[in-house]
């Protein structure tokens, strides 16, 4: 077994452990708030407080996941550190934003995200970011540590399906892009998931107070989601590191959008009225548009590279002021979409006297 076979397999059997717990813990009541933090005193002598979530721990979490994934395949085939670092942050300043303006015009919703808006929203930008990375000068490397464009899309795309992939448990944990009950759904289906239902459990999770189904069987659509991205991006991990970017871009890219336009059959929150919903419609151009991607021809920046290097890759993660850069954007990214805008709480504090 090759190192890189092994490195593949342990890294999936990593997810293994990560979505069986997932899975069977973030259901359940109690694994929606990590904290509450009190914020002003009322009259009454208790106080308002601002509740922290798991959903941004794994949001945070995931997007940590995908720059990892991402920096790690471009360190593989010779890009400059801080040059690779360059093109998510471009495709990340766009595709944020998105993420909550798309959300806004297609479900009129202030205080939601979506994924599937914000990973269209990046597609779009990730060639124009590619060039913009690579028309600066100053930093060295094989072929001038520049970003070779079809491996980049490739790994912008695998790393789209492992943060895809484990942002799904922040859905579990809130209780959002939930799937159908099982009493709505064909006797397949029925079948298929009667063993394996999710029931979420708590008034504040988004499938109580929207649709009213706690403690609902419902399609475990999030977990499914999350098992398919995971193998898609373990796929493209594979072929990346055995230099057939344009296999893992199709792998990883189409096989991603077209499970979106498939899952959406099986959700049951509102996703924009129609046949098909805007993110549905998103993201079948999306996979046209990385078919034709894919057809870049093989421009100077692609010959007479060597084979991708893993070493090479963790060599260009093993740096401190990326790994200081990488905790703070983990950090800034949990207050951003940790802060729960939906769900409030009441605090009392008191003095235990039987411990004074």
């Amino acid at each position: 077994m090759s190192t890189d076979t092994a490195f593949v397999i342990g890294l999936g059997g990593a997810f293994v452990l990560l979505l069986v717990w997932g899975f069977t813990h973030l259901p359940r009541e109690g694994w929606q708030f990590l904290a509450a933090v009190p914020l002003e005193r009322g009259a009454d002598g208790q106080w308002r407080g601002l509740n922290l979530t798991y959903y941004g721990v794994f949001t945070a979490t995931a997007l940590l996941v995908a720059l990892l994934a991402f920096l790690f395949l471009l360190g593989a085939v010779g890009v400059s550190r801080w040059r690779a670092l360059l093109v998510p942050v471009l495709v990340l300043g766009v595709a944020l934003p998105a993420a909550r303006l798309l959300a806004w015009l297609v479900e009129r919703k202030k205080h939601t995200f979506t994924v599937g808006g914000a990973s269209f929203a990046g597609l779009l930008t990730a060639p124009l970011a590619i060039g913009l990375a690579n028309a600066l000068p100053g930093w060295s490397g094989p072929a001038g540590g520049l970003v070779p464009v079809v491996p980049a899309l490739a790994a912008l795309c695998t790393a789209y399906c492992f943060g895809e992939g484990t942002g799904r448990l922040a859905c579990i944990s809130f209780g959002c892009c939930y799937g159908k009950p099982l009493a709505d759904v064909g006797p397949l289906t029925r079948r298929l998931f009667a063993a394996i239902p999710f029931r979420f459990a708590g008034a504040t999770r988004k499938i109580a107070y929207a649709a009213g189904w706690e403690n609902t069987p419902v399609v475990p659509i999030q977990a499914v989601t999350a098992v398919v991205c995971l193998t898609l991006g373990l796929g493209g991990l594979a072929l990346c590191l055995g230099g057939s970017f344009r296999a893992a871009l199709l792998l990883t890219g189409v096989g991603s959008q077209l499970w979106r336009v498939a899952s959406e059959c099986l959700r049951a929150d509102y996703r924009g009225g129609g046949r098909l919903s805007a993110y549905q419609v998103m993201g079948l151009a999306a996979a046209v548009a990385i078919l034709a991607l894919a057809a870049w021809p093989t421009g100077v920046l692609d010959r007479g590279r060597a084979a991708p290097d893993a070493l090479a890759g963790l060599n260009l993660l093993w740096d401190p002021a990326l790994i200081l850069l990488l905790q703070a954007l983990w950090l800034t990214y949990f207050l951003h979409t940790g802060r729960s805008t939906v769900t409030g709480s009441v605090l009392s504090f008191h003095v235990r006297h039987e411990r004074v």
